[in-house]
C-alpha cells in the first residue's frame, strides 16, 4: 500500500549562502500510512515546525522530496496547490488568524477558495462546526465574541471544512485549561475516525502523545532521532531526557522505581502502570 505521505532525504536550509545560514532539516526520511495518528516531538529548534510546513508545500525543500500518495507535491503548480487542500495545517494559536465578521464566514473561507458550490460549502461548514461542537447560534456570531477555546475550535473547523486527507496540528491544545484541552483533542479524534483521516500532531505534552498517537517521530538537532510506537520510544526514556525532552509523568515515576531496584517495565500510561504495579504486588 502506498503511504499517504512519504518523506525522502528531506533537507531545508534557512538563509543559504549567507552568514545566517542554518540547517533546519538534514536527511529526514519516513513514511505515514493513511489513517495513522502520528505525534512529532522534539526540543525547541529541532526542526519540527519546519518539517510540518514542508508536508503541505508551504516551504519548498532545499533537497529531498515530499510525496503525497506517491506523487512529488512540487511536481507542478497544480499539484502543489492541490496538496495544500489535501494536507490541512493548523498553526499554533490559530485563533489569532481569524478575520471574518462571522464564525460561519471564517469556516467557509477555505472551501470558497476550493471553488466549491454554495450548497457544498454550506454542508462542509455545518459538518465542521459539528465536529468541533459549535452551535447554530455561534455560527452567526462574531468570532471575536467567543472565548479562547471556542476561537480555537473555529480555527480548527476552518481547516476541517476543507476535508483534508491529512490534518496537521501544531500544539493544538497549547494554552487551554484541562477541560478545553480534552475537548479539542476529542474533536480531532472524532474527525479522524469519521473521515479515516491521517493526523499529525506536534506537541510538547508527552502525556497527550503517549495516550493518543499510534507512532512518534522524535526530532533532534535537525535529524529524525527516533521513529516508533509510543511503547518503543518511551522505553528509551533516558535518551529522551538527555535530548532535553520531557517524558510522561508516569514514565518518570517508573524510572525512579527502577533506580530503587524494583523490577518494573517501561510504561507511559496510567493503565499500564496500574497493571505493572498489580503484577509486582502479586509477585511479592
Amino acid at each position: 500500500m502506498t503511504p499517504i505521505i512519504q518523506v525522502e532525504d528531506l533537507q531545508y536550509i534557512y538563509s543559504g549562502g549567507t552568514p545566517w545560514e542554518h540547517t533546519a532539516l538534514n536527511g529526514v526520511s519516513f513514511s505515514i500510512q493513511r489513517g495513522e495518528f502520528v505525534g512529532i516531538i522534539g526540543h525547541t529548534g529541532s526542526g519540527k515546525s519546519t518539517l510540518i510546513q514542508q508536508l503541505n508545500g508551504l516551504l519548498k525543500p532545499t533537497g529531498g522530496k515530499v510525496l503525497l500518495d506517491g506523487v512529488d507535491i512540487w511536481k507542478d503548480k497544480a499539484t502543489t496547490r492541490q496538496a495544500r487542500f489535501r494536507v490541512g495545517l493548523v498553526f499554533q494559536y490559530p485563533e489569532y488568524q481569524l478575520f471574518e465578521e462571522t464564525v460561519y464566514k471564517d469556516i467557509a473561507f477555505g472551501p470558497k477558495n476550493m471553488r466549491l458550490s454554495e450548497q457544498e460549502i454550506d454542508r462542509r461548514v455545518r459538518e465542521a462546526a459539528g465536529f468541533v461542537g459549535l452551535t447554530e447560534k455561534q455560527l452567526l456570531s462574531s468570532p471575536f465574541d467567543l472565548s479562547g477555546g471556542q476561537k480555537r475550535r473555529v480555527a480548527i473547523a476552518g481547516v476541517i471544512a476543507m476535508e483534508p486527507e491529512v490534518l496537521i496540528l501544531d500544539e493544538p491544545a497549547a494554552g487551554l485549561d484541562p477541560e478545553g484541552r480534552e475537548e479539542i483533542l476529542k474533536n480531532i479524534e472524532d474527525y479522524r475516525k469519521a473521515k479515516n483521516a491521517t493526523v499529525i500532531m506536534v506537541s510538547h505534552s508527552m502525556n497527550d502523545v503517549a495516550r493518543l498517537t499510534d507512532r512518534l517521530l522524535v526530532m533532534n538537532g535537525s535529524k529524525l532521532a527516533m521513529d516508533g510506537t509510543p511503547d518503543e520510544v518511551f522505553a528509551r526514556a533516558e535518551e529522551l531526557l538527555r535530548m532535553g525532552l520531557d517524558i510522561p509523568d508516569v514514565t518518570r515515576v517508573f524510572l525512579e522505581l527502577k533506580k530503587l531496584g524494583l523490577d518494573v517495565p517501561a510504561v507511559y500510561t496510567t493503565e499500564q502502570a496500574a497493571k505493572a504495579l498489580l503484577r509486582l504486588k502479586e509477585g511479592k
